[in-house]
């Protein structure tokens, strides 16, 4: 990662008309984007410094030659401007505006697209709404009165962008239930209220971390017209929407009680692929005792996949892939061995009877492995010691 100060050492004075802000730093994660950024920067000083003390903070992803381009279009900035340069865009656009953040020295951040579909001029204004209203995030919104998603191409895209909105909401009445745009990309947030460290990004919405993860204390909404591309392509794909979908999942499933009820959900989709292969190992004449065994292989396989792409995908790196394969297969093959001793036990010592008797064995080996999973394959070890060490104490 390379960090450029580019551009003209001035910063503007804040002048009368907005409630005494604060400076911004504007940031503006990009990729590919070298068609648009001598126009970006060009609003942005035609708009901004005469309202309020500006800099800008490019987080750039990009394999073309937008860092040059915006380093020699700053050259004509009235307001400092830098790019940090990623080699690995871990995380996606979202990773980038949490580089940015972390690099951010103003009292109010704005993050704005490279694409000029988030209107420059506006940046003040949010700024503004945010001291008036003493609100932590202020989020510029398509779907208040006075605002628009005219500039989304075709009704695809706003079919997608309506749908994800809904979804996102659905999912977190609380926390997003003063947002009415949570898709959106553009908004301002006090830099005191931003906690990196709890950021988890994966993909482009990044506004949906800081409002889930961060729950700033109070939110605030502008509205404002999503305009047409000023160049270049969209960077919305089914693989990002993919991305989107699992960012969901682990946004959803942060809590303990939660990642069990998707660990749960998740068990009972693997006896699809257990009953089928059951069904095709019998059908060649396969007993059926080696052939449960071999299916149940197939379900642990299935839920294994599931586990890694949806509920511990943040957490795959901290064991080799082969070592997380060897865990979970014992510990899922070792719930069929503990389950009937267990039976047995409930049966003949506590007298019950052989239904709820399963029925209970089953709740019990579940929460045995979910609990193993967490703690024996995906528990980072210094959080495992970290958690030893407080026990101790």
């Amino acid at each position: 990662m390379t960090v450029q100060p580019t551009g003209a050492e001035h910063v503007a004075p804040v002048t009368a008309g907005v409630p005494e802000p604060g400076a911004v730093t504007v940031v503006i994660p990009t990729f590919n984007e070298s068609a648009g950024v001598r126009e970006l920067l060009r609003r942005i000083a035609v708009s901004v410094p005469a309202r309020i003390a500006c800099e800008v903070v490019f987080v750039d992803d990009s394999t073309d030659d937008t860092p040059a381009v915006i380093a020699d279009a700053a050259r004509d900035c009235p307001f400092p401007v830098s790019v940090i340069h990623r080699d690995t865009p871990d995380g996606g656009l979202g990773g980038a505006v949490v580089e940015g953040l972390k690099a951010a020295v103003s009292d109010w951040i704005v993050v704005m697209d490279a694409d000029l579909q988030h209107p420059p001029a506006l940046v003040p204004d949010l700024v503004a709404t945010g001291e008036k209203e003493d609100a932590d995030l202020v989020v510029a919104s398509r779907y208040l009165p006075g605002g628009s998603r005219a500039g989304l191409a075709g009704g695809y895209r706003v079919a997608v962008s309506r749908g994800a909105t809904w979804l996102a909401k659905g999912l977190f009445p609380r926390a997003l239930g003063g947002i009415s745009d949570p898709m959106s990309g553009f908004f301002a947030i006090r830099r005191s209220a931003v906690t990196a460290g709890v950021l988890r990004p994966l993909g482009y919405k990044i506004l949906l971390e800081l409002a889930v993860r961060g729950r700033p204390a109070r939110v605030a909404e502008v509205p404002f017209v999503f305009e047409e591309r000023f160049a270049g392509e969209s960077k919305s794909t089914a693989a990002e929407g993919m991305r989107f979908l699992r960012h969901l999942v682990g946004l959803r499933t942060a809590s303990p009680l939660a990642r069990m009820a998707a660990f749960g959900l998740i068990g009972l989709t693997g006896f699809v692929p257990n009953l089928a292969a059951l069904y095709l190992l019998t059908g060649t004449g396969l007993h059926y005792l080696p052939a449960e065994i071999l299916a149940n292989q197939a379900g642990v396989a299935w839920n294994f996949l599931l586990i890694e792409l949806l509920l511990f995908r943040d957490r795959r790196h901290h064991r080799h892939r082969a070592d997380r394969v060897a865990r979970f297969a014992l510990l899922a093959n070792a719930d069929l061995v503990l389950r009937i001793p267990l039976i047995a036990l409930f049966v003949g010592q506590l007298h019950m009877a052989v239904l709820p008797a399963t029925a209970l064995a089953l709740l019990t080996t579940f929460v045995l492995r979910f609990a193993g999973t967490e703690a024996l394959v995906y528990l980072p070890r210094g959080a495992r010691t970290a958690r030893t060490g407080r026990n101790l104490r």
